[in-house]
């Protein structure tokens, strides 16, 4: 076999570029790449795989929801193995449920799909005075966002139909009122203990380490005295703002700009409108709806028969109380800010008009429009340059996708430098060192994205010092590397860590010295109770811990109540032990009727959301589920006292 291969040289060649050359043809080399570039498969729902690529658009965009929302939040918590699995883990449930819509054939029309974008308040703001959607905004929206309208109505679609899977569920769970009794006084009982805390700091006296102690203890755990590999990296990153820095707006095409949306720039028109309301709730029987229409008409007649009383019939007779004060006024207000229906007469008003009657959903409306404010319209010379700079933006994201080609193919083809790429592109050559496989705590950007540092961590680029491929770690964002300098992982010299040697055998055996004698003391306390040295009891509840350790009060609240009094004895790791005597059981205390109806509440939504969780499990064997990505081992934190 191998002989004809070797004499038939040209002729295998030829079969190879046969069969080679109409992947290509078919696919493209483009295809293969951006293939490659979506990275491994990190779970699977219903036979579709969930791709790299997948998650980190998903992480990405949850981390920036977060950031928007809490400003203040620690980067840490958002950028944690821990945080990134609870995204796959959302993500996996978004797929199920898509999944489960699918096969119930269950459909949402358009109409539905259209409310539901409406009530996003953003997109509401996109809105000019004439009530329609600014579609250059809105495209300009979503595709910082790395989404077309297309495809953001259809997640929107999707997540309708998810919502409908579990509607029946979390709409008809129920829990009687025995459950929630037996439950919450379960979980609300106090008990009456003795505990006896065993510290390792009184401990840490009595552990001595000899030489041969610290170096049994170093070749034990060799894990805990690595320094990491680390790379000293130079990257490349390219973004819109990159790719805004080399465009140019010639000056007719900002007139023309500034032509189609000098309304929108010059600001919304605000109209002020007095109100009375007569109240009743739209799902009211219709004979009271009737009633309530009948009396606006009184009004109506009233108000349209002396416009002048407008605000003393307000006082005396509508029923919303934030306006009824001040003559019904609602001062100054641009559109989305009220009920359409009553936005819609209130914008079609002239200055003095009152309205007829307007039904919404919070009752029948008499409206008096008393002023309005119409935005003076800037000139050309006030907004040119936040024109020049929306429309710059415009088209950087146009040409974003050719720019991107080229910046892959330059990284590729030149591999061995990143000057070439930043030459071409004008892009800053930036550089960090100490750069390992996990981010440093607090990073953001590319050096924060895990398929980032896995391309820098490759053999390829350590070994070979080649440039990464372009990777995208967020929304029209592409970053490229190269490692300067390596150095691989090791454990470090016993000379270099003695002192955290010494600190941590310390410790582990002052803790252990405390459990003994923790255990000892209970054996023996439990042999002898008279014999034991207890502090004064203590009333604890899940409630009011008394700053005990949440696994001694979860301890003393699983004691046996038909074998008081109980000894309980709690390993707390590295925070030592606790011996706990429990002496006995107080009842609940009855609360109010009001936070009793608020628990009720409280727990019938706990036990239909517990039936959600069932039925999606079994959603997850229908659909296979398989987590190709181990979860992380949570950190093993002790907690505080009183947690």
């Amino acid at each position: 076999m191998f002989d004809f291969v070797r004499k038939h040289n040209r002729l295998m060649q030829l079969l190879l570029v046969l069969l080679i050359f109409p992947s290509f043809v078919l696919f493209g080399l483009e295809g293969y790449n951006r293939f490659k570039e979506r990275g491994e498969a990190v779970a699977k729902v219903d036979g579709q795989e969930i791709l790299q690529a997948d998650w980190d658009a998903a992480h990405k965009a949850e981390v920036d929801r977060l950031r928007q929302q809490m400003p203040t939040l620690d980067a840490k918590l958002l950028d944690s193995p821990a945080a990134r699995y609870g995204t796959l883990e959302r993500l996996v449930r978004e797929r199920v449920m898509i999944a489960a819509a699918e096969k119930s054939h269950l459909s949402i029309s358009d109409p539905r799909v259209a409310r539901e974008i409406n009530r996003n308040e953003v997109i509401a703001s996109l809105r000019g005075p004439d009530g329609k959607l600014d579609m250059a905004r809105y495209r300009q929206l979503l595709s910082g966002q790395g989404m077309t309208p297309e495809t953001f109505e259809a997640r929107v679609r999707a997540d309708l139909g998810a919502r409908q899977v579990l509607s029946g569920l979390t709409d008809s769970g129920l829990a009687t009122p025995s459950q929630a009794s037996v439950a919450m006084g379960a979980y609300f009982e106090r008990r009456e203990v003795q505990v006896a805390r065993f510290d390792p700091a009184e401990y840490a006296g009595k552990a001595v380490p000899t030489d041969t102690d610290l170096e049994a203890f170093y070749k034990a755990h060799p894990q805990q005295f690595q320094a990491p590999e680390q790379a000293s990296v130079e990257y490349v990153v390219l973004d819109v703002n990159a790719v805004t820095a080399g465009v140019a707006v010639n000056e007719q095409d900002l007139k023309t700009y500034y032509e189609q949306n000098v309304a929108r720039l010059s600001g919304q028109e605000e109209r002020r409108a007095s109100h009375i309301l007569v109240a009743v709730p739209k799902n009211a029987p219709p004979a009271d709806r009737e009633k309530a229409k009948a009396k606006a008409e009184e009004l109506l007649a009233a108000v349209k028969k002396n416009p002048d009383s407008f605000a003393e019939v307000a006082k005396k007779n509508s029923q919303d109380p934030g306006s009824a004060t001040q003559g019904g006024d609602l001062d100054f207000f641009a559109r989305g800010a009220m009920a359409k229906p009553f936005e819609d007469t209130a914008f079609a008003l002239k200055k003095g008009d009152i309205s007829g009657l307007v039904e919404t959903e919070f009752g029948y409306h008499i409206i008096k429009l008393t002023d309005l404010k119409t935005p003076k319209q800037k000139t050309f010379e006030e907004v040119k340059p936040h024109l020049e700079a929306d429309l710059k933006k415009q088209q950087a994201q146009r040409k974003y996708a050719e720019v991107a080609e080229t910046f892959s193919n330059t990284v590729y083809e030149q591999a061995d430098s990143l000057k070439p790429v930043s030459d071409k592109l004008k892009l800053e050559v930036k550089t960090a060192a100490n750069v390992t496989r996990q981010p440093a705590p607090g990073t953001t950007g590319p050096l924060a994205n895990p398929k980032f540092l896995a391309a820098l961590f490759s053999p390829d680029a350590t070994e070979k010092k080649r440039n990464t491929e372009a990777v995208e770690f967020g929304p029209s964002q592409l970053v490229a590397g190269r490692v300067a300098q390596y150095a691989p992982a090791r454990t470090r010299p016993l000379v270099e860590v003695k002192d955290q040697v010494r600190t941590q055998w310390i410790a582990e055996r002052a803790a252990e010295l405390a459990r003994k004698d923790g255990q000892a003391k209970l054996a023996a306390w439990k042999a002898a109770p008279a014999g034991a040295t207890l502090p004064e009891a203590v009333v604890v509840s899940r409630q009011d811990p008394q700053k005990l350790q949440r696994q001694v009060v979860e301890a003393v609240l699983r004691a046996d109540p038909a074998a008081l009094p109980a000894w309980v004895g709690v390993d707390l790791g590295a925070q030592g032990y606790a011996v706990a005597k429990v002496g006995k059981v107080l009842p609940r205390t009855a609360p109010p009727a009001d936070q009793a109806k608020q628990e009720m509440d409280q727990y019938g939504r706990a036990w239909a959301s517990a039936e959600s969780m069932a039925y999606y499990e079994l959603l997850k064997e229908r659909f296979k589920v398989q987590m190709k990505v181990p979860k992380p081992a949570e950190t093993a934190l002790a907690a505080p006292p009183g947690q």
